[in-house]
Formats: structure tokens, C-alpha cells, sequence
């Protein structure tokens, strides 16, 4: 289409999510009671390993970067949705969006690098324990860390650079709740080939290797645990991977069914939910896998508890 033809758009149009008009209070208490309970919760996690020694460990390091990267993921897409089922205001400035859709991939690319990281220090205290010191040591879960966000950085700026290259026409209605990526594709009226090979490699990259090492990491883990003969020793190696293999199966089962559709395919009310799971509710059940699993987080809840009552008295 040449480029007289095109015009571009100031703002798109949200539709948000499936639901009847007479259902939007009830989806606004519930999305902005769960969105609030991810902030705090997270929050919460950032706090107790802050305050509490025992936890300066690189495991609750690279934990509490998570945590902040989910209550940044959430905020990107769930304050708008909430805003735009209380006020009946669905439109979105090109700006906003743009902005939204970078910050979307990068915490979603983050989260996927830090989970890898998360792994790999699972890895070296299960298979190389006399090693760990040495290995996991401050320096190298700084540079891990540092990596993830530049690299975060770096994917979710290449997205979004070429997507500013194109061209929309008069249809600026996103059926969908954020601005999502494929959806913004779909919606441009020039030639984005080159915006899908970025999502097939650079934008899959980013996801399926940082899965494969995981995966890698828990085989290598699988195999060490197999060579234990102690049941106590096998109990003690799961716990210790047990919160996090929980987190890594519920935060790729719901992306891959999102992102390993074909990008022809139109959005649809699955997919919508889908997003909804791990953009809202998987920041939402990660404080909660890590405090009730995790017998070191509850030790330090209950100190900071025991603490709060006593300055209260």
C-alpha cells in the first residue's frame, strides 16, 4: 500500500476483556483486589529479604529482582484495564501505547532471564555444592542480574524501534486489553516481514533458550538427586528447587500459549485469558509459592511479625 493511502493514527481503541457491561464492577473489585494483593506481596518478598541476613543469599538475590520485575509487569498492563472498565474510556494515545508495548516485553523478557539465573544457582548448590561459594559468588549475580536487564532492554527496544517504522491505517481497534505486539502488527497496514523474522528469532530467542537451559539445569538436577541414596538428601535437594520449578511451569505454561500460536491467527477470548493468567495472576501466585514453600521466607515473616508487635507494644 503506498504511502499516501496511509494515515497514522493518534490513539487506538481498547476493547479490553470479554465480559457484559453489567459484569464490569465485579471484574473491577476482582482485578484491582488481586492486583493489589501482587504489589504488596511482592513488595512484601523485596522487604523481608532486605531485612533479614539470612537471606542475603544469591538465590533470595535474584529473588527479590524478581519480585520487583513482576510488580512492574503487572503495573504496565493491569492499572489501564482497571481505568478503562471504571471510566467506559477505552482509548489509548499511540504514545501510551508504544510505551506500554516496550514495557510489556521487557519485563516479560526479564522475568524469563532471571528464572534461568534462579536455575542455574539451583543448578551449582545441587551438583557442585563444594563449589557454590566460589562460584555464586557477589560478583557474578551482580554481572547475571545486569545481563538480564540489558539484554531485557535490548530485545524490547529492537521490538519496538520497528514497530514505530510502520504505518496504520483507519482501524485503531485493539481487541485485546494492553497493547500487544501481534495484535499492533495485525492492525499495521504496511509490510511488517520484518517485525516477524524480529519475533522469530530475536523475540523466540529470548524465550525458548532461556527455557532450555532451564530445562537443562533440572536435568542435570534430576540426574544428581537420582545418585542420592538418602531419602532426607533427595527431600532437601527437591524443597530447595520445589518454589521455583513451580514458578517456571506456571509462568511457561500460560506464555507459550499465547506465543507459540501462529501470528496469523486472530486474537480471540482464549487468548485474552491466557494473557490474563501470566500477566495478572502468575505475579499474583509467585509471592505465595515462595512464602509457603519456602521454610527460610516463613521463618523471616514470622520474625518481622514477632518485630511489628513488639514496637507496637
Amino acid at each position: 500500500m503506498k504511502r499516501e493511502n496511509q494515515s497514522s493514527v493518534s490513539k487506538f481503541l481498547l476493547l479490553g476483556l470479554p465480559i457484559w457491561p453489567e459484569q464490569q464492577d465485579m471484574f473491577f473489585s476482582l482485578f484491582l483486589g488481586m492486583y493489589l494483593t501482587t504489589v504488596l506481596g511482592n513488595l512484601l518478598i523485596i522487604l523481608l529479604i532486605r531485612l533479614d541476613p539470612r537471606l542475603h543469599t544469591p538465590m533470595y538475590f535474584f529473588l527479590s529482582h524478581l519480585a520487583l520485575s513482576d510488580v512492574c509487569f503487572s503495573s504496565v498492563t493491569v492499572p489501564k484495564m482497571l481505568t478503562n472498565m471504571q471510566t467506559q474510556d477505552q482509548s489509548i494515545s499511540y504514545a501510551e501505547c508504544i510505551a506500554q508495548m516496550y514495557f510489556f516485553i521487557f519485563f516479560t523478557v526479564l522475568d524469563n532471564f532471571l528464572l534461568t539465573s534462579m536455575a542455574y544457582d539451583r543448578y551449582v548448590a545441587i551438583c557442585h555444592p563444594l563449589h557454590y561459594t566460589n562460584v555464586m559468588r557477589e560478583g557474578i549475580c551482580t554481572l547475571l542480574v545486569t545481563v538480564s536487564w540489558l539484554l531485557s532492554c535490548g530485545d524490547a527496544l529492537c521490538q519496538t524501534l520497528l514497530l514505530t517504522q510502520l504505518s496504520f491505517c483507519d482501524d485503531n481497534t485493539i481487541p485485546h486489553f494492553f497493547c500487544d505486539l501481534d495484535v499492533l502488527l495485525k492492525l499495521s497496514c504496511s509490510d511488517t516481514s520484518l517485525n516477524e523474522l524480529a519475533i522469530f528469532t530475536v523475540g523466540l530467542a529470548v524465550i525458548t533458550l532461556p527455557l532450555v537451559c532451564i530445562l537443562v539445569s533440572y536435568g542435570c538436577i534430576g540426574a544428581t538427586i537420582l545418585k542420592v541414596p538418602s531419602t532426607k538428601g533427595v527431600c532437601k535437594a527437591l524443597s530447595t528447587c520445589g518454589s521455583h520449578l513451580s514458578v517456571v511451569s506456571l509462568y511457561y505454561g500460560t506464555i507459550m500459549g499465547v506465543y507459540f500460536s501462529p501470528l496469523s491467527s486472530t486474537s480471540n477470548d482464549k487468548d485474552i485469558i491466557t494473557s490474563v493468567m501470566y500477566t495478572v495472576v502468575t505475579p499474583l501466585l509467585n509471592p505465595f509459592i515462595y512464602s509457603l514453600r519456602n521454610r527460610d521466607m516463613k521463618r523471616a515473616l514470622v520474625k518481622l511479625f514477632h518485630k511489628g508487635a513488639v514496637l507496637s507494644q
